[in-house]
């Protein structure tokens, strides 16, 4: 509407330039063209705007809720944005992150990125990732993908205690969350070469050495479970390392770490304090 009163406008102008005394077709067609000019560029940022509007439309329906994530077949494409937990590692431009909302929690294996990139990704920092939704061994994940950085945005979760989720069918729903177990007595891992029980083992069956992941059992109402300080996450330079290593047997311990699952439950231990 507002493009044809444009014009009628420029039309009467025209009209009226060449009705007065004295008035000339150049000064006709000077009148003509700059309505044309006008119409032109108003129809140029009307469109430039709807085509914005439709690609950030597009956007937003492209991004999943975690639930639609979880609904999602395996093998395909999926889209999340979430915020960068802990980094696991990064090797030949590719990163591997934990990654959260308040929703649920997401395990980015193998994300393309470069050193650079990777420096950027501290706690708390919301990225978009596309990938593909794979499973291994029970562990649900997004490997393959790529991911942008969105600005202005930060979440640390909090450690949701899912000590009483120990041995249900609902533990599971907390997969790669950041949790915690409170009260957990600490169990033998296995033997050493002199067939004594001992509190951790290099590797899970004992045949690594200082800077191997550590494997440690910890039992609750009558059921050990095992849990892992993975290498990658937490080297042997960190608290965690130190602080398994120095576990003993029959001692009572918190702990908190990433809810990772392989053929089970197997969280990846950020924290151990002993109970005094």
């Amino acid at each position: 509407m507002k493009k044809l009163l444009v014009m009628a406008l420029a039309v009467s102008m025209a009209a009226a330039v060449t009705g007065c005394t004295g008035g000339t077709s150049t000064e006709t067609t000077a009148a003509t063209t700059a309505a044309e000019t006008t119409a032109e560029a108003e129809e140029t940022t009307e469109s430039a705007a709807e085509t914005e509007s439709d690609q950030e439309t597009t956007e937003a329906a492209d991004v999943m809720s975690y639930q639609e994530y979880m609904d999602a077949e395996l093998d395909t494409e999926v889209t999340v944005q979430a915020y960068v937990q802990a980094k696991q590692s990064w090797w030949e431009n590719q990163a591997t992150v934990y990654a959260q909302d308040e929703e649920g929690a997401y395990f980015l294996y193998n994300m393309a990125c470069s050193e650079e990139d990777y420096e950027k990704l501290v706690p708390g920092t919301k990225i978009q990732v596309t990938g593909y939704k794979a499973e291994w061994s029970g562990e649900v994940e997004i490997m393959d993908g790529t991911f942008e950085i969105i600005e202005g945005e930060e979440y640390i979760a909090p450690a949701l205690d899912v000590t009483e989720l120990l041995g249900t069918d609902q533990l599971i729903d907390h997969q790669n969350q950041f949790v915690e177990f409170k009260g957990l007595t600490v169990e033998s891992a296995g033997q050493d070469d002199s067939g004594n029980d001992v509190a951790f083992l290099y590797n899970w069956d004992g045949s690594g050495t200082e800077g191997d992941d550590l494997y440690f059992n910890a039992s609750y109402n009558g059921q050990t479970y095992t849990f892992t300080v993975e290498s990658y996450l937490c080297d042997s330079s960190t608290e965690v390392y130190s602080a398994v290593k120095a576990l003993e047997i029959g001692q009572t311990i918190d702990m908190e770490g990433f809810l990772y699952w392989y053929e089970g439950v197997n969280p990846h231990i950020t924290s151990v304090t002993v109970a005094e």
